[in-house]
């Protein structure tokens, strides 16, 4: 008998195996079902802890392994399971998150790759900017716009301190879009913008300083939510919210708080999901050339308007907002 052996000699009994340091339990891609679990809404995110609303009680829950890589936002429905007591010490787990009606997103700059989602399944984006003290700033609110756009939502603008300047230049800056607004001002009524909020689930964004803690302790007055005032020397305001979070509203209704943002970058917003948004310009650009910007010369967006399909300050707006795409934030 010679002493190599011929590989069809070989069986399993030959194989030697070394058990590995997580043990000799063979993997599986089966997952619990976890039918016991409950349905929860994400109201706040802190440092692997999310807070949930199950039912009237409020829970504290960590992420499941099996999620995975599956990233969990305030106003995500998830399913929890585990201990839904609320006390103290409790902690559920929270084991599947549910379809997205709605997703805020934004990049870090215009050059980022990376996408984050800042809130779930949101309908209404209230862009909140002051009209003096800082100075209202259109380019951002333009980012604000495309993003709205984009994640299928309804913008609203809340124009703040009108005490302190008139909204007039602003507001008709945006009349050709459509888009409606409410105009505020420090220690006013804010009947029409609780009006607006009421029934919805609405996200407010805006620069630091502009008044949306205060807006938000005007409207859920157990918020106490801190407020800021703005540096004289360079009109910006200090970030007073350092995480999102969900506030139920009194005539029902929600609001999302979330913390003053200097930049609202858009790589990820192709110019054909902007579009959407304008459907009077949407039917003439089927004649645009392959992959058109609409910013350059050979658009046939042109052509349409002047032979008078849509407005041409509406053109306008459209292409401002691309640009600002495009675009630094301020």
């Amino acid at each position: 008998m010679t002493l190599a052996r011929r590989l069809d000699d070989f069986d399993e009994d030959d194989v030697r195996v070394r058990p590995g340091r997580r043990g000799t339990r063979p993997r599986t891609r089966r997952r619990p079902a976890h039918e016991e679990a409950v349905t929860g809404l994400v109201l706040g995110v802190d440092r692997g802890r999310y807070r949930c609303l199950v039912g009237d009680t409020r829970v504290t829950a960590m992420r499941a392994r099996e999620l995975g890589r599956k990233s969990v936002v305030v106003g995500d429905r998830v399913s929890v399971v585990g201990d839904i007591s609320g006390e103290p010490d409790a902690l559920a787990r929270i084991v599947r998150v549910g379809p997205r009606s709605s997703a805020l997103r934004r990049t870090a700059d215009d050059t980022d790759p990376f996408e984050r989602i800042i809130v779930a399944n949101a309908d209404q984006l209230v862009i909140v900017t002051a009209l003096a003290d800082p100075e209202p700033r259109p380019r951002m609110i333009d980012r604000c716009l495309v993003a709205s756009y984009d994640a299928g939502m309804d913008p609203l603008l809340c124009l703040t301190k009108a005490d302190l300047s008139p909204p007039d230049d602003l507001v008709a800056a945006y009349a050709p879009l459509g888009v409606p607004y409410v105009v505020t001002s420090r220690d006013g009524p804010i009947d029409e913008l609780r009006g607006r909020l009421s029934g919805r689930m609405s996200v407010l964004v805006g620069h630091s300083g502009v008044g949306k803690s205060t807006l938000v302790n005007a409207l859920v007055p157990e918020a106490l939510r801190a407020v800021s005032h703005v540096n004289p020397v360079t009109g910006r305001g200090r970030h007073t919210s350092s995480s999102a979070i969900a506030l139920e509203l009194p005539d029902g209704g929600w609001i999302i708080d979330t913390p003053g943002v200097r930049s609202f970058g858009l790589a990820h917003v192709a110019p054909s999901s902007l579009l959407g948004a304008f459907p009077d310009l949407a039917e003439g650009a089927a004649e645009c050339p392959r992959a058109c910007t609409h910013l350059q010369a050979d658009c046939a967006l042109d052509a349409w308007v002047a032979a008078g399909h849509a407005d041409e300050a509406r053109l306008d707006s459209l292409r401002r907002l691309l640009e600002s795409r495009e675009g630094e934030s301020e």
